[in-house]
This record gives C-alpha cells, structure tokens and sequence, in this order.
C-alpha cells in the first residue's frame, strides 16, 4: 500500500512540526490509496481506495488480519475524522460500501485524526477534544492528544493530558503503545519532542527515547523493528524549517536513551557515527531526506524518499549498507506511506488497570535520591514534594510576549500541595488522576532543591511506581531493606495554603510586601529609603 498525493494540492499534506492535521487544508488534494504489485522496479500502480470528492486521505493503517485499514480525511462537514474501509488483500481492493466513520461526528469543532489499530479491537487516536492551543503561535495550532475508542460501545476516553501534540501512535511487539509527545513547560521547545509508551490503557506512561536530551529534536513516524525488542527506526527532523522529514535513523535502547547514546545508525551515512547536532533547523540541508518508514527487519525497510532538492518523492527499499533501490514513482505525485500489504503478527493484550470511576491514583517513590535528578544532594536533605499541575493555554490563547523570559514558563502553575518523604527517601501518596503533575523536592525550609520540568499523569485507580528521579529505564530499586513508605499508607496531600489555584503575583506576593515592606517603605518617612 502506498498514498499516492497530487503534487498540485496542498504540499505533500504535511503540518509543520508544531502542527496537527487541523491546520492542513481540508480539499484541493488529489489523494488516493494505492497498491504497488508486484513489490520491485516496474510494478504496477493500481487504486485500492479513493474518495469521492478531492480531500486528504492519509495516516493509512493496516488492521493486523489485512482485511481492513483506517486512515484519516475530512467529512462532508469539513472537519478531520478517522475512516474504516474493508481491504481484500489477495486483490489489492477496498469494498466501497464497507467505508464507514470511525470516531465520533461530536462535538462539531473536534478534530479526529492518525488512528491506531488495539489488538482487542479497540482504536486510539488523535483529538482536538482537549480544546488547547500551542501557546507560540497564540493557539492558532489545535493541540491533539491521544484518546482511547471502545467501537462497541463507542465510549470514549482521554489517556494523555498533555501541553501540546501527541503524534504517530504505533504498537510495540509488547503490547504497549508508542508515540511521540511534545512539552516546553520550563524547557527550550525547539528541542523536547520525546518518544513516549504506555498501556493500551493509558497507564504506564513513561519516556521511552529523549528525556533530558536536546537531539533529536523530534522523531516522527517511529516504528519498531519486528523480532528486535529494543529496537526502532524514525524520521529524525527538526523544529522549523521542512515539516517532518529528515534523515532516517535506527536506534536501540539497550545501547542508550539520551542524545545518541542510542542511535546505531543513519541509512545512508554507513560506517560514520551518529553526531547529536543541536540546531533548530536541524535537517534542512540534509540529504536524502526520507518519510514513513517501515522496517521489514533489522537490516531491510521500506521507506518513502526524495534524494535531493526537485527530485520526486518515491518508494525505496533500503538497507543498512546504504543501497537505496527505486520500486515505485509517480509523474506529477509524490508516493508516501509505504505498508506491507499482508497479515502481521497482533500483539500481546496488556489487561486494562484502570478503574474509571475512580478520580485518584497512587504514587509509589522508592528512593528520591536515585537517578540523575538529586546528582550530589546529600540524603536527609529532602523533606518533603510539593505537587503542582498545570493549565494549559486555551485556542486562540498564549503569544510570545506572554512568557516571562527566553523560553521560560508558559502555561500556569497551580500549586497542589505538599506530601512527606521518608528518612531513607521514599514516599508514597495519592493524586488526582488524569492531571499532569510536575515536582518540587523540599528541603526543611520549604525551599524548592530541583524541579521537574516534565510531568506525569495517572489515570484513574492506577498504582504509579519509580524508582528514583530521572533515573534510567533500565533501572531497578537497588537490594536493601523495604522503604519505609511502602508499609506505610499512601500520604494525601497537603493543601497550599488554600485551594488550588494559579500562582499570582498580584495574589499571592504582593500582599505580603504590603503587609512586610511598603508599610514602612513607602516614602513618608525621610530615614527610611523608599522602594
């Protein structure tokens, strides 16, 4: 399967890289769904699907049994929704009559968009729902987080409650769910898209490429490699400049998870070590550029590529020696998304470990100290953690001269609270649930040690473990008798002095300067200098 996109549409139907697919036009395209057969140099392109009026179709992915694929395009009302087609797979043909709606026509200003397929037959998407915008550009761009479908039921819930986009979820052979998330909240957002997994659920959300790193600044259309646990390959690109294409890059985790530490290789710079450069425009003049691969093993994988400046966009299959052999081009398209057209092997079924009507969670912190985090910060120093959330720009909300200071803080923090850290740096507390929440450690003063410029969101009922504060995925807690929170109930949260509430200035310093300093400073008297 390939989309095969009128070059005289809408540039290749690509948002930028701090863009969902809302922004992209909704017509104009000259788009359809493809079969390349047979798979080499001179096969013949044939439609497989093709809508009825000139719209967008793309994100195209197969079910694992080959009989269907979802791909997302605009409705008859304009708006983004994910589509469901039957395939016959032995003739490289859709059923016309089977096309039906995936995701849910309400509310009328949601964007559903970039599904993938659950092995229970559940589908997890994009939306709109969140009805947030990217603060940089005023919220123009509709930040689209991820959502879990039930399709018999059609019950819908929100698994990711984060600042911006989540982009490109894909199965791992685990089971778990692969995608990318982008934050700068406290960080320079030109390079802070990380790899992210998590049960089909939701649970389990936790960094699985880039934490901490300023390379890659994002890695689009990441795909693991079958049969290699701790393997992947992704488009590498930048934050300005192309959108979404770059140089194509394999990875291993087992090697590493920050900067390059983990990259193995980049297809066509064989033999040559992969150097994380930090720029913005980070892959501009980098050539060939590549999208949507698809690796077929760990040495083999199909690729969409355009060599260089004016060259058509065409199907490759490449290797790790650096060969690239042309299957597929198209006079006046570009030729994207290539897919196998065939079965694949489901992935296991991670058991769900929510429990919906509840509205917290629990934390469980074995050692504060462990990690990178608290790097020489003397045990016994940290007393306590104060929890605070985040509210995250509204559409049509946020600028650049809304910020206070060179990429510093953009969105409001709310401050939640406070919970106790045992002597020997463990702690365990409840939260609320499908809330991101960032960390302070505490020393006894109440003085904030380090801040996590990051969050974490539970979902409801979940038991949320780590091991320390940045510590490595890889990481376990060290042998040593049981942390005292553990056998102890999980803490509830000390309120701030008050309810939850935005932190103002106005509010919440400027009284005490009233009550503590202009009483006195406030130019009536001559021996005591004014403020």
């Amino acid at each position: 399967l390939v989309v095969k996109r009128g070059l005289k549409g809408p540039a290749l139907g690509l948002p930028q890289n701090w863009q969902g697919n809302s922004c992209l036009p909704r017509g104009g395209y000259d788009d359809e769904v493809a079969v390349l057969s047979p798979v080499r140099p001179g096969g013949a392109l044939t439609t497989c699907f093709k809508p009825a009026s000139p719209r967008f179709v793309g994100d195209v992915e197969l079910h694992f049994d080959a009989n269907r694929m979802m791909f997302s395009m605009p409705d008859d009302k304009g708006r983004w929704q994910v589509f469901e087609v039957g395939v016959d797979a032995s003739a490289g043909r859709t059923d016309a009559a089977s096309l039906k709606q995936v995701t849910p026509g309400e509310p009328a200003d949601v964007d559903n968009f970039d599904a993938c397929y659950l092995p229970d037959g559940r589908v997890i998407y994009a939306s709109t729902a969140c009805m947030q915008g990217v603060p940089c550009v005023q919220g123009s761009s509709f930040v689209a987080n991820l959502f879990l479908l039930d399709r018999p039921t059609g019950g819908v819930r929100q698994l990711c409650f984060d600042q911006d986009h989540n982009w490109c979820p894909t199965m791992l052979p685990n089971g778990r769910v692969l995608f990318l998330r982008w934050e700068y909240t406290d960080l320079p957002h030109a390079f802070n898209r990380i790899l992210f997994s998590m049960n089909p659920d939701g649970s389990g959300q936790s960094e699985y490429y880039g934490s901490n790193s300023y390379w890659p600044n994002g890695i689009f259309y990441a795909r693991p490699i079958g049969g290699e646990s701790t393997k992947f390959v992704g488009i590498v690109t930048g934050h300005h400049g192309v959108p979404r294409m770059g140089e194509l890059v394999l990875f291993d985790t087992a090697r590493g998870r920050h900067e390059a530490d983990g990259a193995i290789q980049r297809i066509s710079q064989y033999g040559k070590k992969v150097e994380p450069i930090l720029e913005d425009n980070l892959v501009d003049a980098s050539w060939p550029k590549f999208l949507h691969p698809y690796p077929l093993s760990g040495k083999y994988m199909l690729t969409a590529a355009q060599l260089s400046p004016g060259s058509p966009w065409c199907i490759y299959l490449v290797d790790v020696f650096d060969n690239m052999l042309e299957l597929a081009r198209a006079d006046g398209s570009a030729l994207l998304e290539p897919l196998p057209l065939r079965r694949t092997p489901a992935p296991p079924i991670v058991p769900d470990r929510v429990e919906p009507a509840r509205k917290d969670a629990v934390v469980y912190l074995t050692d504060v100290y462990a990690g990178g985090g608290l790097t020489g910060v003397p045990r016994g120093t940290v007393k306590e953690l104060r929890l605070f959330t985040y509210h995250f720009a509204y559409r049509g909300v946020g600028g650049q001269q809304d910020r206070v200071g060179l990429d510093g803080p953009w969105d409001i923090k709310r401050v939640i609270g406070t919970v106790p850290v045992r002597p020997d740096g463990s702690a365990t507390f409840r939260v609320p649930a499908n809330t991101p929440i960032s960390v302070q450690p505490l020393d006894e003063a109440g003085q904030a040690i380090q801040i996590m410029r990051s969050w974490f969101t539970a979902m409801p009922g979940e038991n949320l473990s780590c091991v320390g504060c940045h510590e490595r995925q890889d990481q376990v807690p060290a042998p040593a008798p049981q942390p005292a929170a553990m056998a102890a109930e999980p803490s509830e949260i000390a309120p701030f002095h008050g309810p939850v509430r935005g932190f103002d200035f106005r509010r919440e310093v400027q009284p005490v300067l009233d009550r503590n300093c202009i009483s006195c400073h406030d130019g009536r008297r001559a021996d005591i200098p004014e403020i």
